[in-house]
C-alpha cells in the first residue's frame, strides 16, 4: 500500500470519531513557573501577554520545546545531553529513581498557553476539552477559570474530558496548563537501560489536547467484540457508552451500520447520565481481521449516529476488525496465543518512542512498514501507549500489538504504594482499556513487565478489565513468575540481551533458548552503518585509541549491565579477527548482526509449537544507539535487519550449526508439498566442494529436517535454495561457516548472556580474494514513490561478500531513508546474478536524480 494512502487514512481515522473535532496543535507557548509573576486567573484569560515565552506544538515536552527553540544543543549528537541544565544523574542510572535537582528548570512547574476561536459548527453544542496525556499532573485553567487541580489530573497514561460548555466563548478563549514533572513516587514514563532519559523527564503535554462538539448526547467508546460460530459465521456485538450532557431527561435512538447491517437501539437517558448500551448482529460470512502473515487484515466502517429531537446528536464513523483472540497452554506450558481459531506463532520486536515523545503518525508509519518488511507479526509495547493513531496504524497493516506497564520504576515498586498511586494506576488501566479494546490489532494486555503484581494489586486490575469486558487474553506479567491469583504466565523473559552466538537459540538449555515464549531478548550490541555513526559520534571520538570503547561510544550504548560494548567487541574480535579501524569494525559488526539475528529468529522458527512467540528486544531506538535494534534511529536497516527478514521468509530452508540440519520452516497455514531444500557447500576461493538436496512436504506452521549436513571441514560458505515444481522459493539463503565450533560456557550463564569456553574462527574472511561487483539500476516513479530495480552481478571468479546496496540522493549524496530493499548485504557465488528492487520516498530524493552506489567487504571500499 503507498504511504499517501497510509497517511490519508490515519488523518481520516484521527479526525472522524465525531462530525465536529478541532485538534490544539499549533499556537502553544510554553514559560517556567519561576519565570511567571501572573495569577493563574489572569494567565489563562485572552489575551495575557506571552513575551518571552517559547513557541510550542502539541504533543511535546518542555525540554523538546526549549530543543526546538535552539536553547540546547541536539540531545542525542555526542554527549550533548549531559550539557544540557538539569542533567546530574550519573551516566547509565535509571534517573527515574531520582528526583529533579532543586536547581533544575524543571524542578518548578511549566506553563503550556494556548489560545483559540470555537468553529462556527460549534454554536449552540456542547463542547468537550480532551486530554490524551499530561506528564504528571496539571492544573488546568480556561478563560480564568480552573478546570482541574493537579491532584484531580495525574497519572501519564490517564485521558481527560471536561465539558467546557459553560466556559467557553464564542470570541477568543485562553487555555492554560500548569504541567508539573513526575517525581520519585509517580507512575509516570521511563527508558530503563534503552537509553538516557531527558532532565524533565518528560514532562508536558505528550498527548493530543482536542475540542470536540456534539449535542446534548454524546456518544463515547464504541467498540465491537467478536464470537466465531461454526460454519464460518459470527457473532458480532456493537457497545457503546452514551453521555447526556444536559439536565434533564433526553430520548432518542441509536443508529449504527456495521458490515452492511443496520441497526437501532431506544434509548432514554437520565440528566447528567450515562449509559452502555449494545446491540448484537450475527453475520454469516463475515471478512475476518487477520495479522498480515496469515491473511488480510480487513476493516469495516462502523457508524453510529445517535437521533433525538429530529436531530442528530452525535456522530461516530471509524474502522473496525472483526477478530477472536484466545490463549492456551502448550503440553510444556508456553502460553499458545490464537487468532480465529487458528494457532499464531509470534515473531517481533520490542517498539519505543523517541527518548523526547516526539514522534508520531507519519513516523509510526514508516515502523510499521518496517516490521511489514521483515515479516514481523507483533510489536510489544512495554509501558509505552501512545496515541490511538499508533492502534489504527496498527490495525490497517495487520501488526499485532502487546501492550501493558512498564519495569523497573514505581510501576513496580507495589510495596511502597499509597492509595494514591493505586488510584491513578487502576485509573490509567481503565482509561487504556476502554480505548483499546476497539482496536483488532491487539493481541494481549500484560498488568506487568518483569514482574507480576502481588495480588492485591492483580485482582484490582483483573477486576477493572472485568468492568471493561476486555476480551483479550491478559498476562500477569512478561516474565515466568507465577501468580496466586492466575497461576503460570506461559511466557518467559530470561534473556540474554547481550552478545551470544548463533548456536545458542538451539544449544541453550534453560533460559533464553528457543523454547516458549520469549517475550523480550535479543542477541545483543546492533553496531549501526558508518553513515549514521558519522552523525552522533563527533569526528574526534568517532575512532581513537580506544576504538569502540570510547566514552562517547560508550553514552550511546545502553545503562546497568549494558553501560559498554566490552563483552561484544571480544567476542566479536575472537571470531571475526583483529580489528583494524573503524571501516573494519563496522563490516565485521554487519557481519555479525546478520548471523546473529537471523539465528535467533530461524531457532525459534524451526522449533514452533514447542516455540510460541519470540520478541527481538528491540524493534528501534528512542535515540541514536548501538544497541538493541533492527533499523537504527535514522531509519537505515543494517545486515542484521536482512537477517530477520530472510530468516521470517513465509517457506524458508535454513542451517543449524549445532546439529548440521537443513531444515524447511513453513509460517503459513497451507501444507507445502513436493519441497526440494539444496544445499552447496563452496571454499573461500569459490570453488563448490559439496552438493546435497531432499524433497519434504511440510505441514502448516510446521517446519521439518530435510537433511543432516556434516561439519564444515574448513572455513568455507554454506549456501541454500529451496524450489518446488513452480520454480525456486524465496532468496537463497547463505551461511559462513568455521570449522571451529562456538562452545557455550553453560555454568557461567545469567540473565542478559551466556559465555563462551571456545569461538568460532572466521579470521579467514579478512583474507577473501577481491571480487568485481557491477550493478545496473532502472529507476521508476510514481507520484510520491520511487522504485528501482536492480541487477548485481559478481564478475569475477571470487566470491563477493556482504554486497550492500544503497539508494542516494545524487551520486554524491546521503543514502535515501527510509527504503525498502528485497534483499540486501547478499553473498553473490562468482559470475551470479540476482535482481533485487528497492521502494523509496520520492521527497527523500529532490531536487536529486536516483543514484545507486554499491560496496561490500571484499571490494568497493
Amino acid at each position: 500500500m503507498k504511504l499517501t494512502r497510509l497517511l490519508l487514512f490515519f488523518t481520516l481515522c484521527a479526525t472522524a470519531l465525531t462530525a465536529q473535532q478541532m485538534n490544539l496543535h499549533e499556537g502553544w507557548m510554553i514559560q517556567t513557573s519561576a519565570h511567571v509573576s501572573a495569577d493563574p486567573g489572569a494567565i489563562s484569560q485572552p489575551g495575557f501577554s506571552t513575551a518571552g515565552w517559547y513557541p510550542a506544538t502539541v504533543p511535546s515536552t518542555v525540554f523538546n520545546a526549549l530543543v526546538e527553540n535552539k536553547v540546547y544543543p541536539d540531545p542525542d549528537y555526542g554527549m550533548n545531553l549531559r550539557q544540557a541544565a538539569g542533567v546530574e544523574y550519573k551516566i547509565g542510572a535509571n534517573y527515574s529513581h531520582e528526583e529533579i535537582p532543586r536547581d533544575s528548570p524543571y524542578a518548578a512547574p511549566w506553563w503550556f498557553r494556548t489560545e483559540f476561536k470555537l468553529p462556527p459548527g460549534f454554536a449552540g453544542k456542547t463542547v468537550w476539552l480532551d486530554f490524551h496525556g499530561i506528564n504528571y499532573r496539571a492544573n488546568i485553567w480556561l478563560n480564568g477559570r480552573r478546570l482541574a487541580s493537579d491532584e484531580q489530573a495525574q497519572g501519564t497514561f490517564r485521558r481527560f474530558e471536561f465539558n467546557i460548555t459553560d466556559v467557553a466563548q464564542a470570541g477568543a478563549n485562553a487555555l492554560a496548563v500548569e504541567v508539573f514533572a513526575p517525581r520519585v513516587h509517580d507512575l509516570a514514563i521511563t527508558f530503563v537501560d534503552w537509553n538516557p532519559m531527558p532532565p524533565d523527564k518528560d514532562m508536558g503535554l505528550w498527548g493530543g489536547v482536542s475540542l470536540r462538539a456534539s449535542g446534548q448526547v454524546a456518544i463515547r467508546q464504541p467498540w465491537v467484540e467478536t464470537q466465531l460460530q461454526a460454519g464460518g459465521g459470527a457473532r458480532v456485538r456493537v457497545t457503546a457508552t452514551l453521555v447526556n450532557a444536559s439536565d434533564r431527561l433526553r430520548r432518542g435512538v441509536l443508529r449504527g451500520s456495521l458490515a452492511g447491517r443496520a441497526f437501532s437501539i431506544p434509548v432514554a437517558l437520565g440528566a447528567q447520565a450515562s449509559q452502555t448500551v449494545e446491540h448484537e448482529l450475527t453475520l454469516a460470512h463475515p471478512h475476518l481481521w487477520w495479522p498480515h502473515d496469515l491473511g488480510r487484515p480487513n476493516l469495516y466502517p462502523l457508524q453510529l449516529r445517535f437521533i433525538s429531537d429530529g436531530r442528530v446528536s452525535d456522530r461516530y464513523q471509524h474502522q473496525v476488525g472483526l477478530d477472536q483472540i484466545t490463549s492456551e497452554k502448550t503440553p510444556g506450558g508456553a502460553e499458545q496465543f490464537l487468532i480465529n481459531g487458528r494457532k499464531l506463532y509470534v515473531r517481533g520486536g520490542g517498539w519505543t518512542p523517541d527518548m523526547l515523545l516526539r514522534d508520531g503518525p507519519a513516523r509510526w508509519v514508516l515502523d510499521f512498514r518496517y516490521a511489514r518488511e521483515m515479516n514481523l507479526n507483533t510489536i510489544r509495547l512495554e509501558g509505552k501507549l501512545m496515541d490511538d493513531a499508533f492502534f489504527d496504524i496498527a490495525d490497517q497493516q495487520g501488526i499485532l500489538v502487546m501492550a501493558g506497564w512498564c519495569c523497573c520504576d514505581h510501576w513496580e515498586e507495589w510495596g511502597s504504594w499509597t492509595g494514591d498511586e493505586r488510584a491513578v494506576a487502576t485509573a490509567s488501566l481503565r482509561d487504556q482499556a476502554e480505548r483499546l479494546r476497539a482496536h483488532a490489532s491487539l493481541l494481549v494486555w500484560l498488568n506487568g513487565s518483569d514482574n507480576p503484581p502481588p495480588a492485591a494489586i492483580e485482582k484490582a486490575y483483573l477486576e477493572v478489565l472485568r468492568d471493561a469486558r476486555w476480551d483479550k487474553p491478559i498476562l500477569s506479567s512478561a516474565s515466568g513468575k507465577p501468580t496466586p491469583v492466575t497461576g503460570a504466565s506461559g511466557v518467559k523473559m530470561t534473556g540474554p540481551y547481550d552478545y551470544v552466538p548463533p548456536d545458542y537459540w538451539l544449544d541453550e538449555p534453560q533460559l533464553g533458548g528457543a523454547r516458549g515464549f520469549n517475550t523480550e531478548t535479543s542477541p545483543g550490541a546492533a553496531i549501526p552503518p558508518l553513515d549514521s555513526l558519522r552523525r552522533f559520534i563527533p569526528t574526534d571520538h568517532l575512532w581513537t585509541a580506544a576504538g569502540p570503547h570510547d566514552p562517547y561510544w560508550n553514552f550511546h550504548a545502553g545503562s546497568g549491565q549494558f553501560l559498554n560494548l566490552h563483552r561484544y567487541v571480544t567476542a566479536l574480535t575472537a571470531r571475526y579477527g583483529t580489528i583494524t579501524g573503524l571501516d573494519d569494525y563496522v563490516w565485521k559488526s554487519q557481519a555479525s548482526a546478520y548471523e546473529g539475528e537471523r539465528a535467533m529468529f530461524e531457532a525459534f522458527g524451526r522449533n514452533q509449537g514447542e516455540a510460541t512467540g519470540v520478541i527481538q528486544w528491540m524493534l528501534n531506538n528512542g535515540w541514536p544507539s548501538l544497541i538493541w535494534h533492527l533499523y537504527d534511529y535514522y531509519l537505515r536497516p543494517g545486515a542484521g535487519y536482512y537477517g530477520v527478514k530472510q530468516a521470517n521468509q513465509p517457506l524458508h530452508v535454513q542451517y543449524s550449526s549445532s546439529d548440521g540440519a537443513v531444515s524447511v520452516v513453513n509460517h503459513t497455514l497451507q501444507a507445502s508439498e513436493k519441497l526440494e531444500a539444496i544445499a552447496e557447500t563452496y571454499s573461500l576461493d569459490g570453488r563448490r566442494i559439496d552438493r546435497r538436496a531432499a524433497w519434504v512436504t511440510v505441514a502448516g506452521e510446521s517446519s521439518r529436517v530435510a537433511l543432516t549436513l556434516p561439519p564444515a571441514p574448513q572455513t568455507c560458505f554454506l549456501r541454500l535454495r529451496l524450489r518446488s515444481a513452480e520454480g525456486v522459493i524465496g532468496a537463497p539463503n547463505v551461511y559462513w561457516l568455521s570449522a571451529k565450533p562456538d562452545v557455550l560456557d553453560l555454568h557461567s550463564a545469567n540473565w542478559y548472556t551466556t559465555p563462551e569456553s571456545n569461538y568460532a574462527d572466521f579470521s579467514a574472511l579478512s583474507q577473501l580474494p577481491r571480487a568485481i561487483v557491477t550493478a545496473t539500476p532502472a529507476f521508476h516513479r510514481t507520484t510520491t514513490e520511487g522504485f528501482a530495480q536492480v541487477r548485481v552481478t559478481n564478475r569475477s571468479n571470487h566470491i563477493a561478500f556482504m554486497v550492500r546496496l544503497q539508494i542516494r540522493a545524487g551520486k554524491s549524496g546521503e543514502e535515501v531513508l527510509p527504503v525498502w530493499w528485497s534483499d540486501n548485504y547478499l553473498t553473490l557465488l562468482p559470475g551470479e546474478s540476482r535482481t533485487l528492487s528497492a521502494r523509496y520516498r520520492l521527497r527523500d530524493l529532490d531536487p536529486h536524480p536516483p543514484a545507486l552506489s554499491v560496496t561490500g567487504w571484499n571490494f568497493g571500499q
